[in-house]
């Protein structure tokens, strides 16, 4: 059974409440009846041909040449909530150590470690329109600095993106909050949650006919060498116990000097908010979005999640704030786990 998906927020003439909570209107409809997974989450999938097996072997070769997206969802670090004026709300000098050890850690997380694991393509760090996320994103790039900055994006602001279950009933001021707030942050969800473009067929024939020319040549040249007049097969010398050529430990795990991004992953980095980034979450792995807040997200946590060429997705680390240490652990106001 499939409905419209979303709210009704537009039609505000029927005020029925949903369990007594808030308005039957602001409630979130899947396309799908939960918990099915509507893989065509996007509007990007292709429409199925009428030939199964034709189907199959198409979606085959958009999983082998296709490019996962990667979404890293950063909370800003803690900052002062004693003004209202947002451009006074700036972070505090523990909200930027929390900041600056972040960017650290993402540093970390994307320059690489060998030719398997290379150095991430990260294209661009975005970031909302507010204060504190903006400070963050300023000391977080310090650590990027050949990453691309997108300008900062008010779709991304905080707000209410909708209700919460379990929750009292909604006042008539919270309720006009989710009428404003929820089709902004709904729009920032659609704008930059998306499978990747499907690789073109020209493309990966290209890259298979270079693959196979560049395979003949290699064999070609072993092929001669090994005919030479002459020519005989040098054996690795071995090495002696006690020699100095054999590699420690600490010198086996030197990355290569140049490392190159993998071509099939492309990674974005997005600065913001706990509300948005808790909707945000719910929204990608399909999770009714009223659950939002029984996700609770540090300062300066990561929230990572991968888009899959097919369109399927998954949560790699959810509030993670492994990097910032006890002593350096907020949520706002609260230090610690106490609270």
């Amino acid at each position: 059974r499939q409905t419209r998906e979303g709210m009704n927020i537009r039609s505000n003439d029927d005020e029925t409440l949903f369990h007594g909570l808030f308005p039957a209107r602001q409630l979130f409809h899947p396309k799908l009846e939960w918990p099915l997974w509507n893989y065509n989450w996007d509007g990007r999938r292709l429409p199925p041909t009428g030939d199964a097996d034709a189907d199959k072997e198409r979606d085959r070769a958009i999983r082998k040449n296709g490019v996962t997206r990667h979404i890293i969802l950063v909370r800003h670090g803690q900052y002062d909530e004693t003004h209202k004026e947002d451009e006074k709300r700036i972070l505090t000098p523990l909200g930027r150590e929390q900041a600056d050890i972040t960017g650290r850690r993402i540093a970390e997380m994307v320059k690489g470690f060998n030719e398997e694991f290379g150095p991430c393509n990260v294209k661009v760090v975005r970031v909302s329109d507010m204060a504190r996320a903006k400070e963050t994103a300023d000391l977080i790039c310090k650590h990027l600095p050949d990453v691309e900055r997108a300008a900062p994006d008010p779709l991304l602001n905080e707000g209410r993106p909708c209700h919460h279950i379990p929750g009292g009933k909604a006042s008539a001021s919270v309720i006009s909050r989710t009428d404003e707030n929820h089709p902004r942050i709904e729009k920032a969800y659609r704008k930059f949650f998306y499978r990747a473009d499907r690789p073109k067929e020209e493309e990966k024939e290209e890259g298979e006919e270079k693959e196979v020319l560049a395979s003949d040549v290699e064999a070609d040249t072993t092929a001669k060498d090994s005919n030479k007049e002459g020519a005989t097969v040098q054996e690795e010398p071995q090495p002696q116990d006690g020699d100095s050529s054999t590699p420690t430990t600490n010198e086996e795990i030197q990355p290569p000097a140049e490392l190159k991004p993998h071509p099939k992953h492309e990674f974005e980095i997005i600065v913001g908010h706990a509300n948005v980034i808790r909707y945000f979450t719910c929204r990608a792995l399909q999770i009714p979005p009223e659950a939002w807040l029984r996700l609770c997200t540090f300062n300066c946590s990561l929230t990572y999640l991968t888009i899959r060429p097919t369109g399927s997705v998954s949560c790699r680390m959810l509030g993670d704030i492994g990097h910032l240490g006890l002593s350096k652990s907020t949520f706002s106001g609260h230090h610690g786990f106490n609270w």
